[in-house]
């Protein structure tokens, strides 16, 4: 079974910073595009920031700046860095990856979501 295991979340002060964690396990022929996500309560679902397997990075524009996504094919891990965190970035985030899982299937598999909570 392929899953998408994350880390990190909890509460934390304005100003502070949380590192999130998204672990990929099962059997997976090789990693694709790898993002996080965020949803805030009465709102969509927004992108946060995206990493390509080239390391192509793309972000929010309210989170450029504050943010930082990287990964680690060895460990099939993506991590968001996030510094000097405001309570606007409250929200739960969920981790989102396009594996190759066969030779002939690819799918994009997501995260069960962990809460950031930023008090002020």
């Amino acid at each position: 079974q392929v899953q998408l295991v994350e880390s990190g979340g909890g509460l934390v002060q304005a100003g502070g910073s949380l590192r999130l964690s998204c672990a990929a396990s099962g059997s997976i022929f090789s990693i694709n595009a790898m993002g996080w996500y965020r949803q805030a309560p009465g709102k969509q679902r927004e992108l946060v920031a995206s990493i390509t397997s080239g390391r192509s990075t793309n972000y929010a524009d309210s989170v450029k700046g504050r943010f930082t996504i990287s990964r680690d094919n060895a460990k099939n891990t993506v991590y968001l860095q996030m510094n000097n965190l405001k309570p606007e970035d409250t929200a739960v985030y969920y981790c989102n990856a396009d594996l190759q899982v066969s030779y002939h299937s690819t799918y994009d598999y997501w995260g069960q979501g962990t809460q950031v909570t930023v008090s002020s």
